[in-house]
């Protein structure tokens, strides 16, 4: 673990490394500095590249159960991490994370749109520690990018 960032320490005793920043599907970068500010784009719940889930979230058959989106979430703010570090190298320079903005792709009955972000939500509160602590949002939506199920933005302070 040598080497590590203590942001990137506290997520491998998560079993979690920060992966690559994911490539853009579309014209835009995966995150901007703005003075103290880096603001993420909208981060899809890769791994190697791949989806590990698609389609609405919501309790019954053919739908993402709400557990499992959670975890998606988890991994969106991962990316969302990554995209942090690609535009400011270590993390540990982030002093605070200012906003979390989260959508889901719900089936129009599901109204647990919190409960999932809190995936995104309570991981960057574990990596960050105090810093982690945030304002969020939480939105339902009729379908998102590539019919991922959830998708996680982030604003931190540098």
């Amino acid at each position: 673990m040598t080497g590590l960032s203590g942001v990137e320490k506290r997520l491998a005793d998560l079993g979690y490394t920060v992966p690559d920043v994911a490539a853009p599907v579309a014209a835009y970068v995966p995150a901007v500095q703005d003075g103290r500010l880096v603001l993420t784009s909208g981060q899809l719940p890769f791994v190697d590249g791949e989806l590990p889930a698609s389609g609405k979230v919501g309790d019954g058959e053919g739908l993402v159960p709400p557990d499992q989106a959670k975890q998606l979430a988890a991994l969106c703010a991962l990316n969302a991490i990554a995209a942090v570090k690609s535009v400011v190298g270590d993390l540990d320079r982030v002093s605070r994370v200012v906003k979390v903005v989260g959508f889901v792709a719900s089936d129009p009955s599901f109204t647990g749109q919190p409960g999932v972000i809190n995936g995104a939500s309570e991981l960057l509160g574990q990596a960050f520690g105090e810093a982690g602590t945030h304002a969020r949002s939480a939105v339902g939506v009729a379908v998102l990018p590539m019919d991922t199920p959830v998708e996680v933005e982030i604003t931190v302070a540098l």
